[in-house]
């Protein structure tokens, strides 16, 4: 299950997206447009600045922008940065030791497939992807 935090953290790259005038946009803004409260935000953006997704300036005129551009962003290097690893099972996690029963374990295969399936998903679809407004996929993160 996808956690709020891994949420929100699509929700501001997505609205520092459709905001992007090269200008820092202050997170207050986000924060009231997003209707997600500023102290949890607060703690999103480190890991968001620190990965280098977003960049931040303090003070009057500061705020937060983008560092590429909106296409270049997948929701998968979003959400395993703010989830960790998006493995359903933890012998598929990437720091996970070796099972000892992986040869015969029938339901491997499953859980790698599905594995497989959730990455390729998540990688193939961008944060430019999610500012299209179609009546049909008007959904909520």
């Amino acid at each position: 299950m996808i956690s709020t935090r891994g949420r929100y953290a699509l929700r501001v790259m997505i609205d520092l997206a459709e905001h992007n005038n090269g200008r820092y946009i202050p997170m207050k803004d986000v924060a009231a447009r997003q209707e997600i409260s500023l102290k949890y935000l607060e703690r999103i953006l480190p890991t968001l600045t620190k990965s280098k997704l977003i960049e931040g300036v303090h003070g009057k005129g500061g705020g937060y922008k983008l560092t590429r551009a909106p296409e270049d962003y997948t929701v998968g290097e979003i959400l395993r940065l703010t989830e960790g690893d998006l493995a359903p099972v933890s012998c598929l996690s990437q720091d996970a030791e070796p099972c000892p029963k992986a040869s015969e374990c029938r339901t491997l295969k499953l859980w790698k497939g599905f594995y497989d399936l959730t990455n390729k998903y998540f990688d193939g679809v961008t944060v430019a992807d999610l500012t299209m407004t179609d009546a049909a996929d008007n959904y909520v993160i």
